[in-house]
């Protein structure tokens, strides 16, 4: 995604941790309900993102399930942390097992904007070990961006 498009990621780097966050930002040109309705009704996270069993509800534990890939059996394993809706909603997004160290936090915060709805997600907590996880995550993130404005454009 290009900044011409209303996007762009930002790359940060906790020193304290030595964890890197991605970040990928868009102005959406709908209002902050579609958007919460995407992030959180399970029918639609499965048209832009993957099939889940997610429910916007606190210590809910969930899947995301895709294809399984070369090195990954296809699976996310996901715990809900923050539900404040239409502006945070936050869980856990982790890969091959708590013994695989592929952890991380997901965080999405809904801001009005002229316009529209200013959509900020976080990655955080890759280590310097994890370039290739950092990687395969900002080229998905900006896939599913791209895809989510077409379900929320379809929306009513």
């Amino acid at each position: 995604m290009s900044t011409a498009e209303g996007s762009n990621s930002a790359e940060g780097i906790n020193t304290a941790e030595s964890t890197r966050t991605l970040v990928v930002e868009r102005v959406f040109r709908h209002p902050p309900e579609k958007l919460w309705r995407a992030l959180t009704e399970s029918p639609l996270l499965a048209q832009w993102m993957m099939n889940n069993d997610f429910e916007p509800v606190v210590g809910r534990k969930f899947q995301f399930r895709a294809e399984p890939a070369p090195n990954w059996n296809g699976v996310v394993d996901c715990e809900v942390l923050i539900v404040d809706p239409l502006q945070r909603l936050s869980y856990n997004w982790g890969v091959g097992g708590s013994e695989s160290g592929l952890q991380w936090v997901v965080l999405w915060t809904l801001t009005p904007a002229e316009g529209g709805t200013h959509v900020r997600m976080e990655q955080s907590g890759f280590r310097p070990d994890q370039q290739a996880a950092y990687q395969g995550a900002k080229y998905g993130w900006q896939k599913f961006f791209g895809t989510l404005e077409n379900v929320i454009g379809g929306l009513e």
